[in-house]
C-alpha cells in the first residue's frame, strides 16, 4: 500500500473514532467526567492564554466557561487543553477534547471533509499584514519580493498565496509552527512582514519589545469567521455549544448582564423571561436545566461584556467591535430567538 493510501486509511479511522465517540452522547460523557475538555490556543492574548497566575482568560476561554456554567452551574469545571494550529482539529476528531474553541476559521473543507461541525461565529475576522514601520511600506501591494512570516497549518498560507498571485507580486514564505515564533521572526528581521488574522496581529503586536514600532497595513484580504466546533454525529452536543453562544448574544441584545440578571428575572419582557427560564423550559431539549442561559450570564456575562473585557476597550488589545457589533448596531452578531 502506498504512503498516500495509508494516510487516507488513518484519516478515515480517526474520523470513524471521533464519530463513534460523538454518537455516544458527548453531554453524558462530560457530566459523568465532571468537567468539560476544551481545546484552546496556547498563547493568544485576548482569546485564550493563561495569565501570570496560570488562570486561563480570553474570548474563546469564556465560551467554554459558559458551556460549563450551563451544564454544571460552575464555570470552573473546564480542563483547558492547549493545542497548536496543526494538531487542533485532530484532537477534536479523536475525542481528546469535547469542543474546540480556538480562533479557528470556518471553511467549507473543514466543515465537510474533517468530520467536524462549526457551531457559529464568535468573532468575525479577516487576514491582514503587520510590518515594522521602518520598512516604509503603506500598502500590501508594495510588498513585492518580501519575506512573509506565516504560521503553519492555518488558512493564512493559502490566502497569502492567492493574494500575491492575484496582484502579480512575489514573496518568500518563512513558515513557523507557532504564532509566538512568527512575531519573534518579525522582530529578529527574519521576515519583512507577518501575515495572520487581524485579531492575532493585535495580540502578537503587544508582545513586541516596541509595539509602537509596528503597524498593520490597511488591506484585509480574506473572510475569517472564527468560531467553536464539535464532532459531527451528536446533534444534542452541537445544540448545547451553539446555544451557549446564542444565549450570550441574545442577552446583550436584551440588556441582560452579569450585574442585573437576577433582577431581570422579574422582567415583564417575554423574550427575557424565556431566556432566563422563567417562562417555559427551553433547556429540556438539550438535556440542560431550564435556567441554563441564566447560569451562563450569571457566571460569565453576555457577549458584549465578554468581548469588551477580553479584546475590546477594557483590554490591552483595545479592538473596535466593528463587524462584531450586534446586528441592531450595524454589525453581524445575530442570534436566533429563544422561543
Amino acid at each position: 500500500m502506498t504512503g498516500k493510501g495509508k494516510t487516507a486509511l488513518l484519516v478515515a479511522a480517526t474520523l470513524a473514532a471521533g464519530m463513534s465517540q460523538a454518537q455516544a452522547a458527548t453531554l453524558d460523557s462530560v457530566k459523568e467526567r465532571g468537567e468539560l475538555k476544551c481545546g484552546v490556543n496556547n498563547s493568544l492574548a485576548g482569546f485564550s492564554n493563561p495569565d501570570d497566575k496560570g488562570v486561563w482568560k480570553g474570548l474563546d476561554v469564556d465560551l467554554c466557561r459558559g458551556i460549563a456554567a450551563a451544564i454544571f452551574d460552575d464555570p470552573g469545571k473546564v480542563q483547558f487543553i492547549p493545542l497548536n494550529a496543526k494538531e487542533r482539529l485532530t484532537a477534536l476528531q479523536s475525542g481528546e477534547i469535547d469542543v474546540l474553541s480556538r480562533n479557528t476559521t470556518w471553511t467549507s473543507s473543514r466543515d465537510t471533509d474533517l468530520g467536524v461541525n462549526f457551531t457559529g461565529v464568535n468573532y468575525y475576522d479577516g487576514q491582514g499584514f503587520l510590518i515594522n514601520k521602518s520598512l516604509g511600506v503603506t500598502s500590501a501591494k508594495e510588498l513585492d519580493g518580501a519575506a512573509l512570516c506565516i504560521q503553519a497549518g492555518t488558512t493564512t498560507e493559502l490566502n497569502a498565496a492567492d493574494y500575491f498571485r492575484k496582484n502579480g507580486i512575489s514573496y518568500t514564505a518563512v513558515v513557523f509552527d507557532t504564532s509566538d515564533q512568527t512575531i519573534q521572526g518579525l522582530e529578529a528581521g527574519r521576515c519583512d512582514v507577518l501575515t495572520s488574522d487581524l485579531s492575532q496581529l493585535y495580540a502578537l503586536r503587544i508582545k513586541m519589545s516596541n509595539p509602537d514600532g509596528a503597524v498593520a497595513l490597511p488591506e484585509v484580504i480574506s473572510k475569517e469567521p472564527l468560531g467553536p466546533s464539535v464532532r459531527q454525529g451528536d446533534d444534542q452536543w452541537f445544540n448545547v455549544v451553539k446555544w451557549t453562544h446564542f444565549a450570550m448574544v441574545n442577552a446583550e441584545e436584551l440588556g441582560v448582564t452579569k450585574a442585573n440578571v437576577d433582577s431581570m428575572k422579574g422582567s415583564d419582557n417575554p423574550d427575557v423571561r424565556r431566556l432566563l427560564g422563567e417562562d417555559a423550559d427551553f433547556g429540556k431539549g438539550m438535556g440542560l436545566p431550564k435556567d441554563w442561559a441564566y447560569r451562563i450570564i450569571k457566571h460569565v456575562g453576555n457577549y458584549g461584556e465578554v468581548f469588551e473585557t477580553n479584546v475590546g476597550q477594557g483590554s490591552p488589545l483595545k479592538v473596535d467591535r466593528g463587524l462584531n457589533k450586534l446586528w441592531t448596531e450595524g454589525g453581524l452578531q445575530y442570534a436566533p430567538p429563544v422561543r
